[in-house]
């Protein structure tokens, strides 16, 4: 039977998932998606997928492809993912791709979006979304911090450990730290584009960036780290509520 290569762009709210990889026994972003295509259409599919996020960390934009038969309509796939998993994903696009297209291998560039405020300023209704701090933080100098991490570098004291990646190699294109308009000073949303990232690497990234920032480490702890990335184990975990996979370019 003909197969068809599949494309999908989505939005998931990860507070409402344990993690985006199918784990057995726990609700997952890509377990949820394939048990509803293998219920619907009698279909055992792999998404392959532009990265993976960790339990509570949300994407606007994550991207997948899958082979599957050529004889399912695809606006079917978006229809019923969207009913089935409403408030939790939105499937935004859904289209037939190149026989060769491959969501991870073929991404260009991965943009990360942290969001951080003082958390006297945050809301029940807001507190899986952003993650809070005790201080308000001022974003030109935390861009100071964070250029460290710009360039190409071996970032294993910036990972958790994770046997699926053997190159711990990773350039960091740009990283961008800015005032919200609606929030003024009292929030950060930080930009980090790089052509991949580890396990856990852009929480870690957050939190040395945070700890320096507030003077529990030296200043020069990221570059120190960057040249001497196995000195120790220490990692330094920001909050996963803030982090959004924000886009993917192809």
């Amino acid at each position: 039977m003909e197969k068809t290569n599949v494309k999908m762009v989505y939005q998931y709210d990860g507070s409402k998932f344990c993690g985006f990889q199918r784990q057995n026994g726990m609700k997952t972003v890509q377990g949820e998606i394939e048990k509803i295509i293998f219920r619907t259409f009698s279909q055992k599919i792999n998404m392959i997928s532009s990265g993976r996020t960790d339990k509570g960390v949300h994407a606007m934009e994550q991207v997948s492809n899958f082979v599957i038969d050529s004889k399912i309509p695809l606006e079917a796939i978006k229809r019923q993912i969207n009913k089935c998993l409403r408030r939790e994903v939105k499937v935004l696009s859904i289209e037939k791709a190149d026989k060769k297209f491959n969501a991870r291998f073929n991404a260009k560039s991965r943009t990360y979006l942290y969001i951080m405020r003082d958390e006297e300023n945050i809301t029940p209704f807001e507190a899986n979304y952003v993650t809070g701090l005790r201080k308000s933080v001022d974003a030109e100098r935390f861009q100071e911090i964070m250029h460290d991490f710009v360039g190409k570098y071996d970032f294993s004291g910036f990972m958790k450990k994770d046997k699926a990646y053997r190159n711990p190699i990773r350039e960091i294109f740009y990283v961008k730290c800015y005032y919200d308009e609606k929030f003024g000073k009292k929030q950060v949303n930080v930009e980090i584009c790089g052509n991949g990232f580890l396990k856990t690497m852009v929480r870690i990234m957050i939190g040395s960036a945070l700890a320096v920032y507030f003077g529990n480490e030296e200043k020069d702890y990221i570059r120190k780290r960057l040249e001497k990335p196995n000195v120790d184990g220490k990692k330094i975990l920001a909050d996963s509520e803030g982090l959004y996979l924000y886009k993917v370019s192809y």
